[in-house]
């Protein structure tokens, strides 16, 4: 029987360890079985390979166990006793079902259980590749690099896979459950799968230099939405992100340069872990409503063919009397009445979910006042990257109002203060 883990073999009589030249939680291979040509009553044995000793330490396991220690075996971890030589073999990141049944083995083979009855491996020198620690990072730069016969370890928890010229994401890399940061930038790739989502441990997306057109809302819907942090789109096509995209609630760092956004995503404001926006080189006419909200540190947003606010040329939209719908929507977001597809229709919760707040505070569905205004952008940013080339830190922001009256208070004020 054999049980791969972190190994740590120590001395009760020396302060030294019994595994030679080796730190703390070494990677190792035990196996529970007798030395090759012994007879059926040469005994058992524990045999701890590492990957600086791959012939391995052996232990005589019958009669020779003072103690178990499994208080914390539900975490991979447990201690073996031996009387001779006194040491104590200590085990850690080990599959938590895979040590229980080891440590069965080795409590019958102490106590004298018939050979015949365990589960013995033999004894012979580990391989390389049952002793070296998983690798974790791997980093590709060429397409003649990628491998195609070959899967990619399990326990990579970082992979680049940079100028291969892919132009999908490879079902392999969705395989990767560990994966922490995933970097597929300068690719052709014009289209991601749903199943991205599945990598529940993804901090970091770099998709920079590809083809892509659009990001899904499947993917807003995953479990990227507690997991992403770091979101590279830049240089791509992308003309415009789903409403469903300020669902990805932990992104710290969004990068959308070089695209060919004709707008920001509405509920932007959502995104209160947001530090860093970039958004340099798009198509940019002016600034949602919800830019307000957001708390940055840095904000790039030159090279954007912003338009020159006029407060007196409003877009009106309003239907004067109120439908029973507006009335209905207004009520139902103003007074935050519960709501759902089992209850409304799902174009009615998308029109909820998209409802513009006027400057008084309340909700507007499809019945409004809309004007852009100028906004500092230092007001939301520390740091702010000029918005042209005269030095400006200014650019327009969406306003929107739910009556006349409110538009006609709004523009009082304006005027006033502008004297």
């Amino acid at each position: 029987m054999r049980l791969q883990c972190e190994v740590e073999v120590v001395s009760r009589l020396l302060p030294t360890c019994g595994l030679r030249g080796r730190g703390r939680g070494t990677r190792a291979l035990l196996s529970l079985g007798r030395p090759p040509g012994r007879a059926r009553s040469g005994g058992v044995y524990l045999m701890v390979c590492t990957a600086r000793d791959r012939v391995g330490a052996r232990y005589k396991v019958q009669e020779n166990i003072e103690r178990f220690f499994t208080r914390f075996v539900e975490e991979g971890k447990a201690t073996v006793r031996l009387r001779e030589p006194a040491v104590d073999v200590c085990l850690s990141k080990a599959n938590a079902s895979n040590l229980k049944n080891f440590l069965s083995a080795v409590r019958l083979a102490h106590q004298g259980t018939d050979i015949g009855a365990l589960p013995l491996s033999a004894l012979v020198p580990a391989k390389t590749s049952e002793v070296e620690k998983p690798k974790t990072k791997m980093i590709i730069t060429s397409r003649r690099d990628y491998p195609l016969t070959k899967n990619f370890p399990y326990s990579l928890e970082h992979l680049q896979a940079s100028y291969c010229k892919l132009a999908r994401i490879d079902m392999r890399v969705l395989c990767l459950k560990k994966l922490r940061k995933l970097d597929l930038s300068h690719n052709h790739i014009k289209q991601l799968p749903a199943t991205i989502g599945d990598l529940i441990c993804l901090q970091e997306l770099n998709l920079h230099d590809n083809h892509l057109e659009s990001f899904s809302g499947a993917l807003c819907n995953s479990t990227l939405q507690k997991s992403l942090q770091f979101l590279d789109l830049s240089q791509n096509k992308i003309k415009a992100l789903p409403i469903q995209f300020c669902q990805l609630r932990e992104l710290v760092n969004l990068k959308l340069d070089d695209n060919e956004l004709i707008r920001l995503p509405f509920k932007i404001g959502q995104l209160d872990h947001l530090r860093f926006l970039s958004a340099a080189r798009n198509k940019l006419p002016f600034l949602p409503s919800d830019f307000r909200k957001l708390c940055l540190e840095n904000l790039d947003l030159f090279g954007n063919p912003f338009e020159q606010p006029n407060l007196l040329a409003p877009n009106i939209q309003l239907k004067i009397p109120l439908t029973l719908l507006e009335c209905a929507a207004r009520a139902t977001v103003n007074y935050r009445i519960p709501y759902g597809c089992h209850l409304l229709p799902s174009h009615l919760c998308e029109d909820l979910e998209v409802a513009k707040t006027c400057q008084c505070g309340s909700a507007c569905l499809s019945s409004f006042i809309q004007i852009t205004v100028t906004m500092n952008l230092h007001h939301v940013a520390h740091t702010v990257v000029l918005v042209d080339n005269m030095g400006g830190t200014e650019a327009p922001i969406i306003c929107y109002f739910c009556s006349l009256d409110c538009y006609s208070q709004f523009l009082d004020r304006y005027l006033q203060s502008n004297g």
